[in-house]
């Protein structure tokens, strides 16, 4: 069993994970009392991801949750576990349009919520944004492979490198999202070759989302892999079942309820014994 992360898990910890090892286990959050149990299972980074916006909020697509909403996530992720290497997901609309606009609501992010990272879903377009954030000190782990906010472009969600060309212009980009500044790299729903290719053309850290056993770290959405959503991505691992003991434990609370059993006597509160016997005689008499 791993220890509890007792010290703050940085970006050096990360960047020594590929020359170094151990490899490094980040895991998706959305609120305070999860983080908190994830920190003192010695899970040393969380992603707040925009996929908040299909698991907490039952939305199809990442498209509708808002930079607010993802602001308010991160915080209460940061609260509950300040040990962590906390990042910041920038959500579809945060970071287009402009590249001030785009450093503006990144500095929001950091600023408000104390995140380590921003994790922007980055096309070639985005190479100046990505340079500008670095500029600024920025830290910044751009995302590869299929965007979940590029899916109406992409006409669904669907692994990449397939082809030569695909698996190449992934790695290309690889490349020149490092040289903008690029702290790090997500790769995700790609072949294992288009991984290790990618980690050899680089030296920044890749966090692989299905993307092969080279990578320096893995993420997936933690719902994905305790059972909690209707359908398992295949790179998703099964970490135990969450929705069996929940759903047994609500339907208990209905029997209880329902049997008259809940509410009992411990469970209410008392009064002096004076001072109920003075407010039974004005009330019940």
């Amino acid at each position: 069993m791993p220890d509890p992360l007792r010290r703050k898990f940085t970006l050096t910890d990360l960047r020594a994970a590929r020359s170094s090892g151990p490899k490094v286990a980040m895991l998706t959050c959305y609120d305070c009392t999860t983080a908190g149990l994830m920190q003192a299972a010695g899970v040393p980074a969380l992603l707040v991801g925009d996929s908040a916006a299909n698991v907490i909020l039952g939305h199809s697509t990442t498209l509708p949750v808002s930079l607010n909403f993802l602001i308010e996530l991160t915080a209460a992720v940061r609260r509950g576990a300040p040990n962590v290497l906390l990042v910041g997901d920038m959500p579809f609309g945060s970071y287009h349009g402009s590249i001030d606009r785009g450093v503006r609501n990144v500095c929001r992010m950091i600023r408000k919520t104390g995140c380590d990272m921003v994790k922007i879903e980055a096309a070639e377009s985005q190479l100046p944004l990505v340079k500008a954030l670095s500029d600024a000190g920025v830290t910044v782990i751009t995302h590869l492979g299929p965007r979940p906010q590029a899916v109406g472009l992409l006409g669904g969600y669907r692994y990449q490198g397939r082809t030569a060309e695909e698996a190449g212009a992934i790695v290309d980009l690889a490349v020149k999202m490092e040289n903008a500044g690029a702290a790090a790299v997500l790769l995700e729903a790609v072949t294992p070759d288009v991984s290790r290719a990618a980690i050899r053309r680089t030296t920044i850290p890749v966090i692989g989302c299905g993307a092969g056993p080279d990578c320096h770290g893995f993420v997936f959405v933690t719902h994905d892999a305790v059972a909690l959503t209707p359908h398992k991505p295949r790179f998703a691992p099964t970490l135990g079942d969450w929705a069996t003991p929940m759903r047994d434990s609500f339907a208990e609370y209905v029997r209880q309820v329902t049997s008259g059993s809940y509410p009992a006597a411990e469970h209410n509160y008392g009064m002096d014994p004076s001072e109920r016997e003075r407010f039974l005689a004005k009330f019940e008499s």
